[in-house]
């Protein structure tokens, strides 16, 4: 009887002792948050290239080699990508400064006049008080990034220590993506024998749900935000590759893109042309983007691995930049998707469980009573 209750002291101890553990690697996370940022963006970029690797080397290649392969290739993706888009991006970004007026001017002259007529309210006072809030901040705005550019001029050491961050992002992913498959290993040797079994099915689990949703809806997003861009800029519509590129990120809560996207683009291409042929040309691109997501790339791509509620994805990115700004986004969703699986795994516990058993038993009786 005291050798039981020795070893349950025993456990309850390694419990409290995996406690402070935890809350001391939180603890050290927020003392370290302003230094973590290019160490968990590369890990999130090695765990994305890990599975390229691993091809490459089935194919005979090395391991360095398949890292090198993977890396050069991400990098000839993303300058490629950054050529083209960036000098378009900003293109189309002056050419909507200058319409913005217009369409300010637009609402004062035809539609607030119409307003007044079908209600009898006068709104042309708060769209001026709009309209001057709008050039306030925008001027705020200018002032404040003209300071921003000052003291980063001025302070040296604070360029340096930024350009330093982005710079050791790819030399981070290409050494964790060179060491991968060793890392993970070591991590599963170091755990107790015991635990081992649980571990790793639970690792196995969150590598699914982890892969499905950062692989698979990066792939989402690209594919929707092309199939946008290009529809709308055949179409004519201004301003096509820009609200594109904001629907495709915008696709990462389901939805959310096709309604920003669509309302954008039918305001756009109502102002610029004003015909019906063009908004319903703006509607049949977006409606096609909408069918390929349903029949072809949720189901090829994504599955129903995820399960992330959308309302999930929006408190997990809201929480973790407020928790740990930039870096607390880049694990935010990864984060919800572990805690997800744990979840899950506890609730198939609890319904395979005495209490939850007795819980029934009990309704049952009062049921029958």
């Amino acid at each position: 009887m005291m050798r039981d209750e020795d070893e349950g002291d025993s456990v309850m101890r390694r419990y409290w002792w995996i406690l402070a553990a935890g809350v001391g690697l939180v603890w050290l996370l927020f003392q370290l948050e302003s230094m973590l940022m290019p160490f968990f963006a590369g890990m999130i970029i090695a765990y994305l290239g890990d599975p390229l690797a691993d091809r490459f080397e089935a194919w005979g290649a090395s391991r360095p080699l398949a890292a090198s392969g993977v890396f050069l290739l991400l990098l000839l993706i993303v300058s490629l990508a950054l050529l083209i888009l960036i000098p378009l991006l900003i293109h189309q970004l002056r050419q909507l400064s200058q319409v913005v007026p217009n369409v300010f001017a637009w609402v004062q002259t035809v539609l607030a006049p119409q307003l007044q007529e079908w209600t009898g309210y006068d709104v042309t006072p708060e769209l001026g008080g709009i309209q001057s809030v709008l050039a306030e901040h925008w001027q705020q705005a200018g002032g404040t990034a003209a300071q921003v550019l000052t003291r980063v001029g001025r302070s040296g050491v604070a360029f340096i220590g930024w350009i330093t961050y982005v710079a050791l992002i790819p030399v981070v992913a290409f050494y964790l993506l060179l060491d991968w498959d060793r890392l993970i290993e070591n991590i599963r040797n170091l755990l107790p024998r015991p635990w081992e079994p649980d571990a790793s099915r639970l690792a196995k689990r969150c590598d699914e749900v982890l892969a499905a949703f950062l692989r698979g809806q990066l792939l989402v997003m690209l594919c929707l935000g092309l199939i946008y861009a290009l529809g709308l800029t055949l179409l004519g519509v201004r301003f096509g590759l820009l609200i594109g590129l904001m629907s495709g990120l915008a696709s990462i809560v389901p939805f959310l893109g096709f309604i920003v996207g669509i309302s954008v683009a039918l305001i756009v291409a109502f102002f610029q042309e004003g015909s019906w042929l063009i908004l319903l040309g703006v509607v049949a691109v977006f409606g096609l983007g909408q069918v390929v997501e349903s029949v072809v790339l949720q189901p090829k791509l994504l599955g129903d691995k995820i399960g992330l509620h959308p309302v999930a994805v929006i408190f997990a990115v809201l929480a973790g930049g407020n928790l740990f700004g930039f870096t607390g986004v880049l694990l935010a969703l990864p984060a919800a998707a572990v805690i997800m699986v744990l979840l899950r795994e506890l609730n198939e516990r609890y319904k395979n469980s005495t209490l939850y058993d007795a819980a029934r038993d009990g309704s049952r009786d009062e049921e029958s009573q």
